[in-house]
């Protein structure tokens, strides 16, 4: 068929689109116009705030969720001007040196807990803690009596019990205090694991020092069997413990219920996941200490009625069985949390469909969503963003009239490109924006989620 002078209009312009259009190569030269903060350049670059007034600042689309616009400056205006402060890259590079030996010697030398974490310890988990260590420890030392009276060997693995009780909620304690320490570059995340790394070695702590030498004075009280003194101060001692440690389970138990009620979760489910590692702890130990007090009064009370020591050393190794089947749930249960396991399966597909419902997303994919511990959760997905709505919503915000006079004073392929790079990149900053929204409204709906990654497809 015949060519019209259209088409061939058509071709030439695309022709000449091709020629003036080529593909760029982007080199260093081009990166150093990229931008950099002012924070950064004083840090990067050893600059004071002064030295950045009289560079070229360039108003940005901030990330954070406080201020909309934020203030950027050239990376090659900042190279320039910081060569221009220290007159050589060898005295910059020296800078840079010092500052940074002055920055590990203050981070060694410096423990940054939060102001708040002394008040940790008179409310929830660490009032919890606190009140465990200190009737432990009394119990520990009025066991260990009865024993140095008695030679029981169910005595001495209650002894051993409260001793093992009140050191590993000391290491609570700690984990408790270190778990408040501000945030660092090392640690971005914060340091609230430390709560499960304290219980993870807790339990192991329980095997060793009080699952291992219960089942030791056991077994050498059934290979030496020995004739055991007057119990009565033993059985004195036992209800007093019984009762302290009763009390100690109580305040444990009504923080867990507390807690699992603001949750929406039950006890059990609280318990299991390992909510609050600390609180855990105590209730577990605790309820381990009721249990041991009344299996080693009952072979204690055996031994007396009947005169047989092998009694009191079966005694000493139910209560060794008991206290390493607690550490086992514990070292269990924190390994898991510790892992990073994901957040109920109902709670993600809520956080999926919030995302889903939003007019801007065609689609997600790869969604994972990770308990970071603490009531802290990490959500990262992969989305599919609507390139029409995001144009639309860009479109809004402009003066229709004065693009439409934009487009009709294009009059080359220059023009043309200058034209399309321009809102391109406004374009581009009005997906971030959307990103940044749908970040937000996804923290602020769910306040657990503290962590928001979402990569766009």
């Amino acid at each position: 068929r015949s060519i019209s002078m259209s088409d061939l209009t058509c071709l030439s312009v695309c022709f000449q689109v091709k020629a003036v259009l080529k593909k760029r190569e982007y080199g260093p030269k081009y990166t150093k116009n990229n931008f950099i903060t002012g924070v950064r350049a004083i840090n990067e670059f050893c600059l004071k705030s002064s030295d950045l007034d009289q560079l070229r600042k360039i108003k940005r689309r901030s990330p954070h969720d406080d201020t909309e616009t934020f203030t950027v400056y050239l990376r090659s205006d900042v190279e320039a001007k910081s060569l221009e402060v220290w007159g050589s890259p060898e005295a910059l590079a020296r800078e840079r040196k010092r500052r940074k030996e002055a920055e590990i010697k203050y981070r060694e030398s410096e423990c940054r807990p939060r102001s708040s974490a002394a008040a940790m310890f008179f409310k929830g988990p660490g009032k919890v803690v606190m009140v465990a260590i200190c009737i432990n420890g009394l119990n520990f030392f009025f066991k260990l009596l009865a024993w140095v009276y008695t030679g029981s060997a169910s005595m001495f693995s209650e002894a051993i019990h409260s001793l093992a009780d009140t050191c590993n909620q000391a290491l609570l304690a700690l984990g408790i205090s270190q778990s408040a320490r501000t945030p660092d570059p090392s640690h971005p995340y914060g340091f609230t694991n430390m709560r499960y790394i304290a219980s993870l070695i807790s339990g192991v702590g329980i095997f060793m020092m009080g699952a291992g030498l219960s089942w030791y004075h056991g077994i050498i009280g059934l290979l030496n069997p020995h004739p055991i003194e007057s119990l009565l101060w033993a059985y004195c001692i036992l209800a007093g413990s019984l009762v302290s440690e009763g009390a100690t389970l109580l305040v444990a138990i009504n923080e867990i219920r507390r807690s699992a009620r603001a949750k929406g979760l039950s006890f059990y489910q609280y318990v299991v996941q390992s909510h609050d590692p600390s609180t855990n702890v105590v209730l577990l130990e605790d309820a381990a200490a009721v249990l041991s007090v009344a299996i080693a009064a009952t072979c204690m009370g055996l031994t007396s009625l009947t005169g047989n020591p092998y009694y009191d050393s079966v005694g000493s190794l139910g209560v060794g069985t008991l206290l390493g089947s607690v550490s086992a749930f514990l070292i269990y249960t924190n390994t898991e949390a510790l892992l990073g396991r994901s957040i109920q399966p109902e709670r993600l597909q809520r956080l999926t469909e919030l995302l889903e419902s939003d007019a801007v997303v065609r689609a997600i994919h790869d969604v994972k969503a990770t308990d970071l511990g603490m009531s802290k959760v990490r959500f990262k997905a992969e989305v599919d963003f609507d390139g029409r709505v995001v144009t639309r919503s860009y479109l809004e915000k402009q003066d229709i009239e004065q693009l439409l006079q934009e487009i009709q004073q294009v009059k080359n392929l220059e023009e043309l490109e200058a034209f399309m790079l321009k809102h391109g990149e406004n374009i581009i900053d009005t997906l971030g924006a959307e990103v940044d929204r749908l970040e937000k409204d996804l923290k602020q709906r769910n306040p657990d989620v503290r962590h928001v990654d979402l990569e766009i497809l």
